[in-house]
């Protein structure tokens, strides 16, 4: 066995799970077909719950200080959220995926992770104790787990030969990091009478302290075909379509056309191979979504792969990674396709879309909508199917950051181990035999007793019944 854990897909969600994996000390071989890292944005920015996570590894600080990432208000279908729609403690930040990938790649590096480039998947076979993977440049490995990373067009998904059920591309729209001069500051979606769109998000500044930005051009004619390359006329005709002469193209840095494709692969794991990110669902790039997306299937499976690793993973523990991310990819491909009919993607402007957009608009200025859809697109409302759902409203959700006096919650996740707050120190004994796996904190008198798994979700909660919950997550005592 080369390894324990084989990554394809050096990109959010395959070194996001590569940390995860550092940090549980399992061996992990992270590879990648292209020679060097993209340097392309791609997605622009995180939301509350992937912030939160990367906050309970202690990376958010590190991220935010790489450059200018500004807060930002989020948006549904085009609908502006102001930022006070978000209860949460951390808020959207404008963190291009590009500027993710090369903060992991030098974290990982720095703990002697290297991604492993130029090595094309071809071959795939697996038995009962583990998995060989073939590489285009003659390479062979193999490991105990393969975790798929490696995007849309996933060659691990194809070589399972993977059910990819949903529904095909349709139309086009211009994806395109731009400068602008005239533009707004502020988030905005722009309709004009025909149906021409356009929308503006922040990236954050170039070297020379510039403001970049995110814009998407669509509405009638703008659809060609995927492989059409974008030109600066394009871009520059988009937004004279739209703005008239108010906006003007400066630089053009990057540009694509990007399908309304929506599909979701019907199992997550094969075996010993598992799919994540955007080898596992696809959808149009709507509210920041995707990265955040792929990078919770990492924090979700990591710990569970590492439990399998060392020996003390539930015999089911690895199936409830199907069980909690799949439910969660269809509530993002469902909100994603609500998002599209009601911005009028096409820009038909039907008069019945039009009408349910402006009946939605209002909807939308009442402050429970808002929490609502806040919370629907920045992963807070996710619960996980679990035993003790019905019984505790905390069981399922993520972790409340409580202050405990000596540490805030988030803090004591970065051990990425499990964590029992036991406030009435009544659990010592219960809890004794998962100590190798489970640190016990008898600290926040103002607390209820909970069990938070490594990935910041709580998996019980209460006074009573706590043995059952460490033996359905933890596995059988030492």
């Amino acid at each position: 066995m080369d390894t324990d854990v084989l990554i394809v897909g050096a990109g959010p969600t395959g070194m996001t799970l590569a940390n995860e994996l550092l940090l549980a000390g399992v061996s992990t071989v992270l590879v990648d077909k292209l020679s060097q890292r993209s340097d392309l944005s791609k997605a622009g920015g995180v939301q509350s719950r992937t912030l939160e996570a990367l906050d309970q590894r202690g990376l958010l600080e590190p991220l935010l200080a790489t450059g200018d990432h500004p807060v930002a208000s989020g948006h549904f279908a085009g609908i502006p959220l102001p930022l006070h729609s978000n209860p949460h403690r951390l808020a959207w930040r404008s963190v291009p995926q590009v500027v993710i990938e090369g903060f992991f790649e030098q974290h990982l590096a720095a703990h002697g992770l290297h991604a492993r480039r130029d090595h094309e998947l071809v071959g795939l076979t697996q038995d009962a104790d583990g998995v060989a993977a073939a590489f285009a440049n003659g390479a062979t490995l193999r490991a105990r787990y393969l975790v798929a990373a490696d995007g849309a067009h996933s060659a691990v998904r194809s070589l399972l030969r993977a059910g990819f059920p949903g529904q095909p591309g349709t139309l086009t729209i211009i994806a395109a990091d731009v400068r602008l001069g005239g533009a707004e500051a502020a988030t905005s979606h722009t309709w004009n009478a025909d149906g021409h769109w356009a929308a503006l998000f922040p990236l954050g500044t170039d070297p020379q302290g510039r403001q970049l930005r995110r814009l998407v051009l669509g509405g009638p004619g703008m659809s060609l075909p995927r492989e059409t390359p974008v030109t600066e006329d394009d871009i520059r005709q988009g937004l004279s379509t739209v703005f008239g002469t108010g906006v003007d193209l400066l630089e053009l840095r990057y540009a694509r056309r990007i399908t309304n494709a929506s599909r979701q692969v019907e199992q997550y794991r094969h075996g010993r191979v598992f799919l994540a990110g955007d080898a596992a669902h696809v959808h149009l790039p709507l509210g920041a979504q995707g990265m955040n997306t792929g990078m919770q299937d990492a924090l979700n499976l990591g710990w569970k792969l590492a439990a399998a690793v060392h020996g003390w993973a539930p015999k089911d523990l690895l199936d409830t990674y199907h069980a909690e991310r799949h439910p969660a990819g269809a509530a993002v491909l469902l909100n994603v396709r609500a998002q599209s009919l009601l911005m009028d993607w096409a820009g038909t402007r039907d008069p019945d879309v039009l009408a349910t957009r402006e009946v939605f608009t209002a909807m939308a200025q009442l402050p429970d909508v808002q929490r609502h859809l806040a919370d629907l697109m920045s992963g807070m409302a996710i619960r996980y199917p679990m035993p003790g759902t019905e019984t505790h409203q905390l069981v399922g959700r993520p972790a409340p950051d409580l202050d405990l006096g000596s540490a805030r919650v988030h803090e004591l996740l970065r051990s990425g181990r499990g964590i029992l707050l036991d406030p009435a120190d009544t659990f010592a004994g219960v809890a004794g035999p998962w100590s190798d796996r489970v640190d016990r904190v008898a600290q926040g008198a103002d607390t209820d007793p909970m069990l938070i798994r490594p990935d910041g979700y709580v998996c019980w909660a209460g006074t009573t019944d706590l043995e059952p919950a460490l033996d359905h997550w933890f596995g059988e005592p030492r």
